[in-house]
């Protein structure tokens, strides 16, 4: 059973940034061949994909993070980031980190919530104009 544990969420002004952490666990298998994401849910809101990260490193972004979120993850230390600049308040949101290990055609499905077996607790990240 992977373990997930999220952390680095906090209340920031609009224009600035943060830098989420997820610390894995548990896992059965190497956790570098588990496919990670970020995902985020505000209030009344699904939950929406935010970044995805492969084995090998390659990385997907939702269209509404581009150019200012970027996933990456240290295999070493079994933690995945998600470094967050120009943060607006439409960012607001619990952030959660996901893991699967059948990462087959996660190109089309990696921002896809129901394909993830395993989630954290969240982050809260809180972002004001």
């Amino acid at each position: 059973q992977v373990h997930l544990v999220e952390s680095g969420g906090g209340s920031v002004q609009a224009g600035g940034s943060l830098r989420l952490s997820c610390a894995a666990s548990g896992y059965t298998y190497t956790y570098s061949k588990y496919c990670m994401a970020w995902f985020r849910q505000a209030p009344e809101e699904e939950r929406e994909g935010v970044a995805y990260i492969e084995i090998n490193g390659s990385a997907r972004n939702a269209d509404s993070v581009k150019g200012r979120f970027t996933i990456s993850r240290d295999n070493a230390k079994n933690i995945l980031y998600l470094q967050m600049n120009s943060l607006k308040p439409e960012d607001t949101a619990m952030y959660y980190c996901a893991a699967t290990l059948d990462c087959s055609g996660v190109y089309w499905w990696g921002l896809t919530s129901a394909h993830y077996n395993y989630w954290g607790q969240g982050t809260q990240v809180t972002v004001s104009s």
